[in-house]
């Protein structure tokens, strides 16, 4: 069971990121996160955030 957490806390990151920067640049309307740029910025940022830990739960599986 090692890197589960990190795989489902990655995964769940990198979707989070991807939504939140979506929103922040205006595709998507009718949510308070709309059109507002700090949410395009932090998007990306939990994204990458998202990858580490995906990577490093990839690392802890293969062991």
């Amino acid at each position: 069971m090692r890197g589960w957490f990190r795989l489902t806390t990655g995964l769940l990151a990198v979707v989070l990121g991807a939504l939140w920067t979506v929103l922040g640049l205006g595709y998507v309307e009718g949510s308070a996160l709309s059109d507002q740029r700090v949410w395009a910025l932090v998007g990306p940022a939990t994204v990458l955030v998202g990858l580490v830990a995906l990577w490093f739960g990839m690392r802890a599986r293969r062991r």
